[in-house]
């Protein structure tokens, strides 16, 4: 069951913790690491034990760091070089063997009722993902574990295929991908989000799918002949156009520039694409939010939305060490207006508001996107995709095996 969201309390003041996996390791603040979103491992809030990084003063002193001089030698002492770069983090991946696989939200602002996640964790390490204290539930931290310590559901079409061929199943559009990426790289090996999409075409079951990769594009042979009968619809997030900036906000996604090519591509098949300006950032994203939809429009993107910087637990502290370490001239700007769309607190779970903000600043936002929006032809709701075709999978073994399927 899906817990509710709320203020990030007292995660925000925990320390980072300094372990093998990319906690801060002695170090006052926080390094990045190369191709990676969070510059700690922030303790999980639900952590029994906490663990703090602790200078014993010994990195402080010139002498620690010199080499003698040889023997008989004037040579003054050789101050020894800095320490090397943190050495890059390798991507873990558990095979999960998922018990139920569809999430049922209630939630009046997120426009679908059913989605499935094919992953735990995601590498495209965005640093401003909603999704990252989930990892907290596994005893793992939302930092740096969350986009190293993955969790493939591999057997996630056939749980799937159970839950259409029961009875009392009725027929939803799914949104996939929707915690995590359903194309991360890891989808090149584990194929989880094809198996599924698998499944759904040969129920002609509806599906709608959002991502940051163009790995969607190799299942066009699937997506295709679904869209043409209206049961698939896809949404590319672009945040930004500066690669430079994405490059540090969503180090393994792809770049700006790809991704609008992935939207053509999308659209040129017959695939329905919107565009997801999300998350619209203060001063660091926000002033490309014409641009990003006008990139769009042109690619062929035809439905828009967006969404305001959201910080829920322990996403804040993460996303303040981001800014200290690679804006730290605007670090102070952002988090104050941040503030000023949130009621002066860093987060407001609210329902009514908490995809979009509120106050001045939140409202200029609101007025900004429509005004682009409507001045490019996009259209906001969203597309119905048809629930009528649906055709349950039959129960029991498939008729694909040597044994005899179900007759009912």
């Amino acid at each position: 069951m899906r817990r509710p969201e709320h203020d990030s309390g007292n995660a925000a003041n925990r320390k980072p913790r300094d372990d093998a996996e990319g906690g801060v390791s002695g170090r006052r603040t926080p390094v990045p690491r190369k191709g990676r979103g969070a510059v700690s491992n922030l303790q999980g809030r639900f952590e029994r034990d906490q663990r703090e990084a602790f200078d014993d003063g010994w990195g402080e002193h010139a002498g620690d760091n010199v080499s003698e001089p040889e023997s008989g030698s004037d040579a003054p002492l050789a101050v020894a070089k800095e320490d090397p770069p943190l050495p890059p983090l390798r991507t873990q991946v558990t095979i999960e063997r998922a018990r139920s696989i569809l999430t049922r939200n209630a939630s009046p602002d997120i426009p679908f009722d059913v989605s499935l996640n094919p992953y735990r964790g995601c590498e495209h390490g965005c640093i401003y993902c909603f999704a990252r204290p989930t990892h907290a539930y596994l005893d793992l931290s939302p930092g740096l574990d969350f986009e190293t310590r993955l969790f493939a559901k591999t057997n996630a079409a056939k749980r799937l295929r159970e839950a259409l061929a029961k009875p009392t199943y009725r027929c939803e559009t799914i949104a996939l991908g929707v915690n995590t990426d359903a194309y991360q790289p890891i989808e090149r090996e584990q194929r989880v989000t094809r198996g599924i999409l698998e499944v759904l075409s040969e129920c002609d079951h509806p599906v709608a799918l959002i991502t940051k990769s163009s790995l969607i594009e190799r299942d066009i042979d699937i997506l295709a002949p679904m869209a043409a009968k209206r049961l698939a619809v896809a949404a590319v997030t672009i945040t930004t156009l500066d690669t430079e900036i994405a490059r540090t906000l969503e180090p393994r996604a792809a770049t700006p520039p790809r991704r609008l090519r992935t939207i053509r591509t999308l659209s040129e098949a017959g695939i329905p694409v919107g565009v997801s300006v999300a998350p619209v950032i203060p001063f660091i994203t926000e002033p490309d939010l014409e641009r990003v939809l006008e990139a769009a429009r042109e690619a062929g993107a035809v439905y828009a939305n967006y969404i305001v910087l959201r910080l829920p637990w322990e996403v804040r502290p993460l996303f303040e060490e981001w800014l200290q370490a690679h804006f730290p001239d605007r670090a102070e700007r952002v988090m104050n207006r941040v503030r000023e769309m949130r009621g002066g607190k860093d987060y407001d779970a609210s329902f009514a508001t908490r995809m979009r903000g509120t106050g001045i600043w939140a409202d200029l936002m609101r007025q900004r996107f429509y005004k682009a929006a409507d001045r490019l032809g996009f259209r906001y709701n969203r597309f119905e995709l048809d629930t009528s075709r649906f055709r349950a999978p039959p129960r029991g073994p498939r008729a694909t095996d040597d044994t005899q399927g179900s007759l009912f």
